[in-house]
């Protein structure tokens, strides 16, 4: 709902955004994926991510369950549109299978896609501890934050930065809006849906992909300073990989902790961890953007 109301009950909010991931089969692998309800102008990438998601899903049986995605923007999505998504079954094995999914408007790819399943089973095990962060209880919400500073935001961009969503974000520290100043290229926070869904372990992950999307290019403008509110830049994802680690549950507190080790040539690169409450690490992510100066 990008123009859901500030009031707009959370259960309302989970429902329209795993409505918007439930995705409608026209025909053997290819399904057509929902517009936003009130969406203007450009998709949002985590919403293509993960109607694509859902479409190589939905073309794989169990026990088979995707642990990886790779995916490449190719033209930005238009909100005056639904996207069709078309599966194709490059392979099928024992263990594993793969996935590529093309998703397109108006006969136009947008997005390709890759994704690989395998059956779950035993090996070793190890993995990063996670950073010793607030908990989430003991922190303000994004939302909160930015009806603190309602009277700093432009009236152009009032509407959008004030609406509700259906992912709560606490940030562990806060950004600056309106005068950022340089930082390390880390930031934490966590996130969850604002309202419990059912135990479909696929609209789960589906979810945490349209989530992952959310944090990780702007990471890589903190240590200049700089954000879309204070210059005028042009930023756009153009690729995302995604490994889903262990079962989770989006409706349950994650940390996301992103950094960035390098940004050049019009570029930035990030990574992000996805943990649970207890420590468990659940997901990684990265990708590359576009961070184009136009001044």
């Amino acid at each position: 709902m990008d123009n859901a109301a500030p009031d707009t009950p959370p259960a309302e909010l989970t429902r329209a955004l795993v409505d918007l991931l439930t995705i409608e089969e026209l025909d053997t692998d290819l399904y057509r994926g929902a517009r936003q309800p009130g969406g203007v102008g450009r998709v949002f990438g985590g919403q293509v991510i993960a109607q694509a998601l859902q479409a190589a899903q939905r073309s794989t049986e169990e026990p088979k369950t995707a642990h990886s995605l790779h995916a490449y923007f190719m033209r930005p999505g238009s909100e005056d549109f639904p996207i069709i998504f078309r599966v194709v079954r490059d392979f099928e094995g024992r263990s594993f299978a793969t996935r590529r999914v093309i998703a397109m408007q108006q006969g136009k790819p947008i997005l390709n896609m890759a994704a690989s399943f395998q059956t779950p089973e035993d090996g070793l095990h190890h993995q990063d501890t996670m950073p010793d962060v607030p908990a989430p209880e003991t922190l303000k919400s994004d939302a909160e934050l930015r009806h603190e500073m309602a009277d700093e935001i432009p009236e152009k961009w009032r509407r959008h930065m004030l609406r509700a969503r259906p992912i709560e974000i606490r940030p562990v520290h806060p950004r600056s809006w309106f005068r950022p100043e340089p930082r390390e290229p880390t930031q934490y926070s966590w996130f969850r849906l604002v309202s419990p869904i059912d135990d479909d372990a696929a609209m789960h992950r589906a979810i945490l992909a349209y989530a992952s999307d959310m944090s990780l290019l702007g990471t890589s403008m903190l240590p200049h300073g700089i954000n879309w509110m204070t210059h005028k830049i042009q930023t756009a994802s153009l690729d995302h990989a995604l490994w889903f680690h262990e079962p989770l549950r989006a409706d349950e507190w994650l940390l996301y902790a992103c950094d960035s080790p390098w940004a050049g040539h019009a570029r930035g690169f990030n990574r992000g961890r996805i943990f649970t409450q207890d420590g468990r690490l659940v997901a990684s992510a990265a990708q590359e953007g576009l961070i184009r100066m136009r001044e």
